[in-house]
């Protein structure tokens, strides 16, 4: 996979945020160096987030995020500001404009707050820098720069590339458990929910980051696993499982092999494994009634036997004994208020692979502020399969909590 064809799940977000004429959508140009945001006096030009996936050198793969002004105006206005705050939850680095003849904003000022209060390195550029007679001293985290003149372009390109750097995780999937020469099944089922022609994300990240270590990967339908087991001479160090099959593959995997899943291995990758395994345990208590929201990061299509919206309600009704009633959301439609979110007794979500890790750790975060209970679906299936504890085995760092 070139750089150009890294998931954007697996790149660093920049979101450029401000109001509206303080030159955002021109200072997205001149960093990318193309013409990616339409760009007029007009105020309001920008209505949506603009997303564009791009290699940005010297920050490598990124995703650039062009937002609406923080001040639009009416009812459609408010709904804009309010996606634009929306974008805080998936920026890894933002970036404060603020038109340099006017200065700071009310809104500004409050967008600083929430950016602190989410602890998200930031970055103010003082736009149209070229048209000022006399300038403030910046302070460390401010620059002066002109989208016009080209002025202070590149420095912040070398500060985004400092904060990025600054960014990159350590973790890894699965190779901090495994050593070169350990072999590693994989168990992907191929039904009709498969994609033709290619494994899930998940999938083929697993892959890589196993290789990159020299451990060994056999691969498997859930229907071959008893045979391709037999056939080894050699005893497996780990088996992963797609979760949908995590009840079938746990009985055909010997009890001395380690098991997961993909979306346990994504609630650690890219989320907060201690409290989604907490969330868990609101499965057991749910009662005839009770609001739960099944929420996906991608929107696919779903297929006649969807695991959001049919295997995972079926599942949970099976081991609850109860019939809750199901919201199902996917994509960017997630709630973003303790308000809307208090109405569920548990939140049930994908691994979110589509998403990167500061979203996926926004949505988990809100929910521990609303003080609902949040899920993975591996975790989620590995609890109603009563097989939780075999499958958070290989992570010391939770093996206490059950």
């Amino acid at each position: 996979m070139g750089l150009n064809q890294v998931a954007s799940g697996e790149r660093i977000h920049i979101g450029f945020f401000g109001m509206r004429n303080a030159g955002k959508s021109s200072i997205v140009n001149a960093v990318t160096g193309q013409q990616l945001s339409v760009v007029s006096d007009v105020k309001g030009t920008t209505t949506d987030p603009v997303k564009k996936a791009m290699e940005l050198l010297p920050l490598g793969p990124v995703v650039m995020i062009d937002t609406p002004g923080l001040d639009d105006e009416g009812e459609l206005g408010r709904l804009r500001v309010e996606k634009a705050k929306q974008v805080i939850g998936q920026t890894d680095i933002a970036v404060l404009v603020i038109d340099s003849m006017v200065g700071m904003s009310k809104q500004d000022e409050e967008l600083l707050k929430l950016l602190t209060e989410r602890k998200l390195p930031y970055v103010i550029v003082n736009n149209k820098a070229d048209l000022l007679k006399e300038r403030n001293e910046c302070k460390d985290n401010e620059l002066y720069v002109s989208a016009f003149t080209g002025e202070g372009i590149e420095a912040l390109k070398e500060r985004l590339g400092a904060f990025a750097q600054s960014k990159k995780s350590p973790k890894v999937l699965v190779s901090d458990l495994i050593e070169a020469g350990d072999l590693v099944v994989l168990v992907t089922p191929i039904d009709e929910s498969a994609p033709k022609g290619r494994l899930i994300l998940p999938q083929q990240l697993t892959i890589r980051d196993i290789l990159d270590v020299h451990g060994i990967v056999v691969t498997c339908q859930d229907t071959e696993l008893k045979q391709t087991l037999a056939g080894l001479t050699k005893k497996p160090k780990l088996v992963i499982t797609d979760s949908q099959v995590f009840g079938k593959v746990s009985k055909d995997t010997p009890d001395d092999v380690m098991l997961t899943s993909f979306s346990v291995l994504m609630a650690r990758y890219k989320g907060d494994l201690k409290e989604l395994i907490k969330g868990a345990a609101a499965l057991s208590k749910l009662k005839d009634g009770d609001k739960v929201l099944i929420s996906e990061g991608c929107t696919h299509h779903r297929q006649c036997n969807d695991i959001g919206t049919v295997k995972v309600p079926h599942w949970i009704e099976e081991f609850t004994g109860v019939k809750p009633e199901f919201t199902f959301t996917s994509g960017g439609e997630f709630p973003q208020s303790r308000e809307e979110l208090s109405r569920y007794a548990v939140v049930v979500h994908c691994g979110g692979c589509t998403l990167n890790e500061a979203e996926m750790k926004h949505r988990i975060l809100l929910c521990t502020e609303a003080e609902v209970p949040i899920v993975n679906y591996g975790i989620a299936i590995a609890q109603m399969h009563g097989i939780l504890k075999r499958s958070i085995k290989p992570f010391s760092e939770v093996n206490e909590m059950l």
